[in-house]
């Protein structure tokens, strides 16, 4: 029996993570709430790790948000984020884990990268501002992973999904992703019968999106994968992988794809005194492609997914 860990595990990608890995009847999940486990106490941390022994970590704790929240909590953002990869990848060090998973983000990737994003593109150039400090913490991870790595002889692996999005999505409307803002205001706009929606920015900065469950295999992917045929396709000095669709579109394509979603009859207009972050990000997923992996969801597909979702947990609340 395999005892694995997942760190995160009430987040989007966490729970993704935990319901992929329940369906094998040879593992065991481990999880632990904040209420029991503070991943920004490193004494906490430490002291939980020394307790039990398993085989593998996710590290899929973090905090996000959209441009409206990492602008507005930058300080938060760059601490705890540094505070908990930190603390997770020491202890499980110290406790003898041999095998973990850090979940990054495509932010850290400069601003203007080449597009599609190779994996080699990190440190090349300045990073996006609104969400410089959250990429610099998720930089600090995979150089972490890859000092742990080259130090002590442990196999820790870093995957770098684009944009997520999917069911346990944070549906805030200032806090939120593009894509769950965007559901929330659709949504709320045709409950009350309004004749349009407020989109921020000019509508032309292009995204590409990866369902969440995507996500949660491909990490589970690459973290079996034989350390033999990733060290084959995988650079030691660049170990993170990126994940993706290799496809993105406009925000303006996107919005109409959620109008349709959503059912919304209204006219969609941009708020251009708003920004629109980086102008594009797009990922190279040639080496995730290599190795065998591709994503099975598209995009109308896992908005569809998600917006039935979001309907059926905003029912749910209203009748508690």
């Amino acid at each position: 029996m395999k005892r694995i860990f997942v760190a995160g595990h009430k987040g989007m990608v966490g729970s993704a993570i935990c319901r992929k890995l329940a369906q094998d009847e040879e593992i065991e999940v481990f999880t632990a709430n904040r209420a029991e486990l503070d991943l920004t106490n490193q004494a906490a941390v430490a002291e939980y790790f020394a307790d039990f022994r398993v085989d593998q970590i996710y590290l899929a704790a973090a905090r996000v948000g959209g441009i409206h929240a990492n602008n507005q909590y930058p300080a938060e953002f760059i601490y705890e984020n540094l505070m908990i990869q930190s603390n997770v990848i020491h202890a499980a060090y110290l406790s003898g884990v041999k095998e973990l998973m850090f979940l990054g983000s495509s932010c850290i990737y400069p601003k203007f990268a080449t597009q599609p994003m190779q994996e080699d593109a990190l440190l090349t150039g300045p990073l996006e501002p609104t969400n410089e400090p959250y990429a610099v913490a998720k930089i600090a991870g995979i150089k972490m992973c890859e000092s742990y790595n080259r130090q002590y002889n442990v196999d820790y692996r870093c995957v770098m999904p684009t944009n997520l999005y999917g069911c346990g999505d944070n549906f805030h409307p200032l806090n939120s992703h593009v894509i769950p803002g965007l559901i929330n205001k659709f949504h709320d706009a045709k409950t009350k019968g309004e004749t349009e929606v407020v989109v921020w920015g000019s509508g032309v900065a292009r995204r590409e999106f990866l369902y969440v469950d995507d996500m949660a295999e491909a990490s589970i992917f690459v973290m079996n994968t034989s350390k033999k045929t990733l060290e084959a396709n995988v650079s030691a000095r660049n170990s993170h992988i990126n994940i993706g669709t290799g496809f993105d579109c406009s925000i303006l394509e996107l919005a109409e794809l959620i109008k349709t979603t959503t059912g919304f009859p209204g006219d969609i207009v941009f708020d251009t005194s708003k920004p629109d972050g980086t102008p594009r990000k797009l990922l190279d997923t040639s080496v995730v492609s290599g190795l065998g992996w591709k994503p099975s969801v598209t995009l109308s597909q896992g908005l569809k997914l998600t917006y039935e979702w979001f309907e059926a947990s905003e029912e749910g609340r209203r009748s508690n």
